[in-house]
């Protein structure tokens, strides 16, 4: 079970491939496998039913004759990533199916051992994570480049168009990274017309992310999202509704918690923010330090190797161009308007779809959503904390604020 293929040749400091980063595709995963081989069958079967098997809770039984499988006849990076992908969406609708009050505390031996197998294969925790969601979750319909999901979970159209956006929003910050790459070489270089040109870049492809972000209004239903597809979202750690965490059969005697997927396991703004040398508050700098463990571990030694490069500010503050400084000052507004923009999809979408959930109790999902019966009752455990387990709006708040503080004065 190798998730490498050994040809790699040492390339140059920050080259993308170095860090499975591609020209075309930044983190997403280039061109998923939507298939595993064929012993694996059986959790592909489950996998491609998830939604009416959750919407039935037939789900359970079905991983409980789902047959003990091992991981090591997987082969490559690709082939680990979609049973990743597959084990921990069927790990989240087993969990969830009955809805927070139902929540089991015991993954079963059958899944949670293969699960544990290829989580530690790739470095990656054994739950739904960015990585698996919207990161390795993604293929073409068609010749034409139209979009869809590989796995898919109750929330019907609504829950595709918010893995799709979201991958769209990954796509918009490709030309980022590659200047943030030549931004950090111009900076070594001291080459001053070659360093605001990549920032002045840099600054275009965050504002290009916002304008993607915006497209969740027109697919993806507020009720839906908050209702019905928030809970699979959701880990145990930091989640009153399963405060102990989760016993993995076989793997361990003692409940292990892990956090649900979040925007903050993305790669992209922390590369960003270690860049411009952005700093957050204590408690936030913190979780987003954690939420590091959720990236594969390529795209943190991307950040990290970011992290370690000479001061791009410093540079900026020493200097008498003033170009450069507005270059610069350019990229921060455009992280302030991208953080401001999330706090508002989050008000939508968490803040007031509660609100209306809590005076609306009946079913506003519809039957087209794909809702468990069980989860007539809108879900209440994270109701003020992001599905990482986040006090979500006094952390995007502060995450804002202290980018805002980068700005540098004339």
């Amino acid at each position: 079970m190798e998730a490498g293929d050994g040809t790699e040749e040492t390339p140059l400091p920050l080259a993308l491939g170095r860090f499975q980063l591609s020209e075309e595709y930044g983190f997403l995963l280039p061109q998923p496998l939507t298939e595993l081989p064929a012993p694996y069958g059986p959790w592909m079967e489950i996998a491609q039913d998830l939604p009416q098997l959750i919407a039935s809770r037939r789900l359970r039984s079905r991983v409980h004759q789902m047959p003990q499988l091992s991981a090591r006849h997987l082969r490559g990076r690709e082939e680990l990533h979609l049973a990743h992908l597959v084990l921990s969406f069927i790990t989240t609708g087993y969990v969830w199916q009955e809805g927070e009050e139902g929540a089991l505390k015991v993954l079963p031996r059958n899944l949670a051992v293969p699960f544990w197998e290829v989580s530690q294969a790739l470095g990656l925790p054994p739950i739904l994570s960015h990585a698996d969601f919207v990161l390795a979750n993604w293929r073409r319909k068609n010749p034409n480049g139209n979009l869809d999901t590989i796995i898919s979970l109750p929330g019907g159209e609504s829950l595709r168009g918010f893995v799709l956006v979201t991958l769209l929003v990954e796509k918009a910050a490709v030309p980022g990274i590659k200047a943030l790459v030549q931004a950090v070489g111009a900076r070594l270089r001291l080459e001053a017309g070659a360093l605001r040109g990549a920032l002045r870049e840099l600054a275009e492809a965050i504002a290009d992310m916002s304008r993607a972000l915006r497209r969740m209004h027109d697919y993806v239903d507020p009720a839906v999202f908050y209702t019905v597809i928030r809970i699979f979202l959701s880990g145990w750690k930091d989640n009153p509704a399963m405060p102990h965490g989760l016993i993995y059969e076989g793997v361990s005697e003692e409940p292990m918690a892990y956090s649900g997927g979040s925007a903050a396991q993305s790669t992209v703004l922390h590369a960003f923010d270690e860049l411009l040398g952005i700093r957050h508050s204590k408690e936030s700098t913190a979780f987003l330090h954690r939420m590091r463990d959720y990236m594969p571990p390529p795209h943190r030694a991307f950040v990290e190797e970011i992290r370690r490069a000479p001061s791009l500010r410093q540079h900026v503050l020493s200097s008498r161009d003033a170009g450069l400084r507005a270059a610069f000052n350019q990229c921060i507004s455009a992280l302030v308007d991208f953080r401001s923009y999330h706090i508002n999809i989050v008000t939508k979408y968490i803040s007031i779809a509660a609100a209306k959930a809590r005076v609306e109790p009946g079913d506003r999902a519809g039957p087209s959503a794909g809702k468990p019966p069980s989860a007539g009752k809108p879900p209440s455990a994270l109701e003020a904390k992001g599905t990482g387990g986040s006090h979500i709006f006094a952390f995007l708040k502060s995450i804002r604020d202290t980018t805002r503080e980068g700005l540098i004065s004339a």
